[in-house]
Protein backbone atom coordinates (compact mmCIF):
# COMPACT_ATOMS: atom_id res chain seq x y z
CA UNK A 1 0.00 0.00 0.00
CA UNK A 2 1.50 3.68 -1.29
CA UNK A 3 1.95 5.97 2.44
CA UNK A 4 2.41 9.19 2.63
CA UNK A 5 5.41 10.65 3.66
CA UNK A 6 5.97 14.16 5.26
CA UNK A 7 5.74 15.95 2.06
CA UNK A 8 6.77 18.87 4.83
CA UNK A 9 10.01 18.58 4.75
CA UNK A 10 12.46 20.55 2.25
CA UNK A 11 13.23 19.80 -0.51
CA UNK A 12 9.63 19.36 -2.07
CA UNK A 13 10.97 17.34 -4.97
CA UNK A 14 12.84 15.15 -2.87
CA UNK A 15 9.68 14.01 -0.62
CA UNK A 16 7.26 13.75 -3.43
CA UNK A 17 9.90 11.09 -5.01
CA UNK A 18 10.09 9.62 -1.59
CA UNK A 19 6.52 9.44 -1.45
CA UNK A 20 6.71 6.62 -3.82
CA UNK A 21 7.84 3.68 -1.07
CA UNK A 22 5.90 1.18 -0.27
CA UNK A 23 5.09 -0.23 2.74
CA UNK A 24 2.40 -2.46 4.34
CA UNK A 25 0.21 -1.14 6.99
CA UNK A 26 -3.17 -2.14 8.81
CA UNK A 27 -6.49 -0.49 7.32
CA UNK A 28 -9.54 0.25 9.01
CA UNK A 29 -11.96 1.03 6.38
CA UNK A 30 -13.92 3.93 5.97
CA UNK A 31 -17.32 2.19 7.53
CA UNK A 32 -15.74 0.81 10.23
CA UNK A 33 -14.02 3.76 11.61
CA UNK A 34 -14.54 5.76 14.44
CA UNK A 35 -14.96 8.89 15.16
CA UNK A 36 -11.79 9.46 16.51
CA UNK A 37 -10.15 7.81 13.05
CA UNK A 38 -12.40 10.57 11.10
CA UNK A 39 -10.25 13.62 13.28
CA UNK A 40 -7.19 11.64 12.06
CA UNK A 41 -7.82 12.65 8.48
CA UNK A 42 -8.95 16.31 9.68
CA UNK A 43 -5.64 16.43 11.26
CA UNK A 44 -3.32 15.11 8.83
CA UNK A 45 -4.87 17.26 6.08
CA UNK A 46 -4.18 20.95 8.29
CA UNK A 47 -0.98 19.47 8.86
CA UNK A 48 -0.01 19.04 5.25
CA UNK A 49 -1.19 22.17 5.06
CA UNK A 50 1.23 24.05 6.91
CA UNK A 51 3.64 23.97 4.68
CA UNK A 52 3.72 26.90 2.37
CA UNK A 53 5.70 27.90 -1.04
CA UNK A 54 6.02 31.42 -3.11
CA UNK A 55 4.19 29.98 -5.62
CA UNK A 56 1.15 28.77 -6.84
CA UNK A 57 1.75 25.36 -8.95
CA UNK A 58 4.46 23.05 -8.57
CA UNK A 59 7.10 24.25 -10.93
CA UNK A 60 9.25 20.53 -10.94
CA UNK A 61 6.72 18.42 -10.78
CA UNK A 62 2.88 17.94 -12.93
CA UNK A 63 0.99 14.92 -12.26
CA UNK A 64 -2.18 13.28 -12.77
CA UNK A 65 -6.01 14.11 -11.18
CA UNK A 66 -7.19 10.64 -11.94
CA UNK A 67 -6.07 9.08 -15.23
CA UNK A 68 -6.22 13.18 -16.64
CA UNK A 69 -2.52 15.12 -17.44
CA UNK A 70 -2.53 17.82 -14.27
CA UNK A 71 -0.19 21.30 -15.37
CA UNK A 72 1.20 22.45 -12.38
CA UNK A 73 3.15 25.12 -13.59
CA UNK A 74 2.99 28.84 -11.93
CA UNK A 75 1.19 31.05 -14.02
CA UNK A 76 2.97 34.71 -14.67
CA UNK A 77 0.53 36.84 -12.10
CA UNK A 78 0.76 34.49 -9.37
CA UNK A 79 -2.61 35.35 -8.00
CA UNK A 80 -4.67 31.83 -7.25
CA UNK A 81 -7.39 33.13 -9.43
CA UNK A 82 -6.07 32.94 -12.26
CA UNK A 83 -3.78 29.52 -11.87
CA UNK A 84 -7.23 28.14 -10.80
CA UNK A 85 -8.94 28.99 -14.14
CA UNK A 86 -5.68 28.81 -16.30
CA UNK A 87 -4.68 25.68 -14.93
CA UNK A 88 -7.29 23.42 -13.59
CA UNK A 89 -11.28 25.12 -14.98
CA UNK A 90 -9.93 25.94 -18.62
CA UNK A 91 -8.44 22.59 -19.54
CA UNK A 92 -10.69 20.49 -18.26
CA UNK A 93 -13.18 22.64 -19.71
CA UNK A 94 -11.70 22.43 -23.03
CA UNK A 95 -11.34 18.67 -22.23
CA UNK A 96 -15.25 17.89 -21.52
CA UNK A 97 -16.23 19.33 -24.22
CA UNK A 98 -13.52 17.18 -26.75
CA UNK A 99 -15.22 14.22 -24.91
CA UNK A 100 -18.78 15.43 -26.29
CA UNK A 101 -20.33 14.61 -22.92
CA UNK A 102 -20.31 18.06 -21.62
CA UNK A 103 -23.48 20.03 -23.61
CA UNK A 104 -22.44 23.51 -25.53
CA UNK A 105 -25.41 25.48 -23.15
CA UNK A 106 -23.58 23.95 -19.71
CA UNK A 107 -20.04 24.76 -21.66
CA UNK A 108 -21.28 28.21 -21.79
CA UNK A 109 -22.25 28.67 -18.37
CA UNK A 110 -18.97 27.19 -17.19
CA UNK A 111 -17.17 29.83 -19.48
CA UNK A 112 -19.17 32.54 -17.87
CA UNK A 113 -18.15 31.27 -14.74
CA UNK A 114 -14.58 31.53 -15.03
CA UNK A 115 -15.15 34.88 -16.18
CA UNK A 116 -16.45 35.70 -12.98
CA UNK A 117 -13.58 34.46 -10.99
CA UNK A 118 -12.32 37.82 -9.75
CA UNK A 119 -15.56 38.44 -7.85
CA UNK A 120 -16.21 34.87 -6.63
CA UNK A 121 -12.84 33.17 -5.24
CA UNK A 122 -12.75 35.42 -2.03
CA UNK A 123 -9.64 36.69 -0.50
CA UNK A 124 -6.29 36.11 -1.80
CA UNK A 125 -4.56 33.29 -0.05
CA UNK A 126 -0.95 31.99 0.39
CA UNK A 127 0.21 29.19 -1.76
CA UNK A 128 -0.24 25.73 0.15
CA UNK A 129 0.83 22.03 -0.06
CA UNK A 130 -2.48 20.54 -0.84
CA UNK A 131 -2.99 16.91 -1.12
CA UNK A 132 -4.80 17.35 -4.57
CA UNK A 133 -7.16 15.16 -4.85
CA UNK A 134 -8.35 14.95 -1.13
CA UNK A 135 -11.40 13.06 -1.42
CA UNK A 136 -11.90 10.75 1.53
CA UNK A 137 -11.24 7.03 -0.28
CA UNK A 138 -7.56 9.08 -0.63
CA UNK A 139 -6.78 8.86 2.96
CA UNK A 140 -6.48 5.22 4.56
CA UNK A 141 -7.16 5.51 8.52
CA UNK A 142 -5.15 3.03 10.79
CA UNK A 143 -5.65 2.35 14.48
CA UNK A 144 -3.55 5.65 15.23
CA UNK A 145 -3.27 7.68 12.09
CA UNK A 146 -4.32 8.82 8.23
CA UNK A 147 -1.89 8.26 5.54
CA UNK A 148 -2.22 10.48 2.76
CA UNK A 149 -2.79 8.29 -0.42
CA UNK A 150 -2.96 8.66 -4.82
CA UNK A 151 -2.09 12.64 -3.95
CA UNK A 152 -1.76 15.02 -7.12
CA UNK A 153 0.08 17.58 -5.34
CA UNK A 154 0.64 21.35 -5.77
CA UNK A 155 0.95 24.58 -4.17
CA UNK A 156 -2.73 26.22 -4.16
CA UNK A 157 -5.57 26.98 -1.78
CA UNK A 158 -6.20 24.64 1.05
CA UNK A 159 -10.26 25.21 0.39
CA UNK A 160 -9.73 22.90 -3.04
CA UNK A 161 -8.57 19.93 -0.62
CA UNK A 162 -11.70 20.43 2.18
CA UNK A 163 -14.03 20.79 -0.77
CA UNK A 164 -12.98 17.54 -2.29
CA UNK A 165 -13.03 15.48 1.19
CA UNK A 166 -17.12 14.95 0.88
CA UNK A 167 -16.95 15.47 -2.83
CA UNK A 168 -18.58 11.79 -3.66
CA UNK A 169 -19.37 10.95 -0.02
CA UNK A 170 -20.46 13.06 3.17
CA UNK A 171 -18.07 12.89 6.13
CA UNK A 172 -18.33 13.22 9.72
CA UNK A 173 -17.97 16.79 10.45
CA UNK A 174 -15.49 15.62 13.21
CA UNK A 175 -13.30 15.45 10.09
CA UNK A 176 -13.63 19.25 9.72
CA UNK A 177 -14.14 20.07 13.42
CA UNK A 178 -10.40 18.50 13.71
CA UNK A 179 -8.69 20.00 10.57
CA UNK A 180 -9.94 23.58 12.54
CA UNK A 181 -8.38 22.96 15.33
CA UNK A 182 -4.79 23.30 13.48
CA UNK A 183 -5.60 25.20 11.02
CA UNK A 184 -8.72 27.68 10.96
CA UNK A 185 -11.67 27.39 8.10
CA UNK A 186 -12.91 30.90 6.47
CA UNK A 187 -16.35 31.22 7.23
CA UNK A 188 -16.64 31.80 3.45
CA UNK A 189 -15.58 28.32 2.57
CA UNK A 190 -18.98 26.75 2.20
CA UNK A 191 -20.44 29.51 -0.18
CA UNK A 192 -17.25 28.57 -2.12
CA UNK A 193 -17.19 24.90 -1.63
CA UNK A 194 -18.67 24.05 -5.27
CA UNK A 195 -16.65 26.46 -6.99
CA UNK A 196 -13.60 24.44 -5.71
CA UNK A 197 -15.32 21.54 -6.94
CA UNK A 198 -16.08 22.59 -10.34
CA UNK A 199 -12.65 21.29 -11.96
CA UNK A 200 -13.46 17.73 -10.35
CA UNK A 201 -17.03 17.71 -11.80
CA UNK A 202 -15.42 18.42 -15.24
CA UNK A 203 -13.10 15.79 -14.78
CA UNK A 204 -15.45 13.07 -14.39
CA UNK A 205 -17.35 14.16 -17.60
CA UNK A 206 -14.53 14.08 -19.44
CA UNK A 207 -13.45 10.28 -18.26
CA UNK A 208 -17.26 9.09 -17.20
CA UNK A 209 -19.51 11.13 -18.48
CA UNK A 210 -22.23 8.70 -19.88
CA UNK A 211 -22.22 6.25 -17.15
CA UNK A 212 -24.98 6.06 -14.33
CA UNK A 213 -21.84 7.40 -12.05
CA UNK A 214 -20.76 10.35 -14.70
CA UNK A 215 -24.19 11.54 -16.03
CA UNK A 216 -25.28 12.86 -12.38
CA UNK A 217 -22.28 15.15 -12.16
CA UNK A 218 -23.91 17.36 -15.49
CA UNK A 219 -26.67 18.04 -12.36
CA UNK A 220 -23.77 19.13 -10.43
CA UNK A 221 -22.12 21.42 -12.80
CA UNK A 222 -25.13 23.25 -14.11
CA UNK A 223 -26.17 23.42 -10.25
CA UNK A 224 -22.68 24.84 -9.13
CA UNK A 225 -23.05 27.64 -12.51
CA UNK A 226 -26.65 28.68 -11.38
CA UNK A 227 -25.18 29.26 -7.86
CA UNK A 228 -22.73 31.50 -8.99
CA UNK A 229 -24.84 33.09 -11.60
Amino acid sequence: MLTSHPLARAPIVREIERAALLEAVPEIPAQARSVNQWRSIGHALATLHQVHEERFGLEQFDGFFGPLRQDNRPVASNRWVDFYAERRLLPLLRSAVDSCHLFPELAAGVERLINRLPALCGPETRPTLLHGDAQQNNFLTTATQAILLDAAPYFGHPEIDLALIDYFEPVPSAVFDAYAEITPIDPGFRQRRELWRLFGYLAVITVDGTSAFGRPFLNRIAQAVATYE
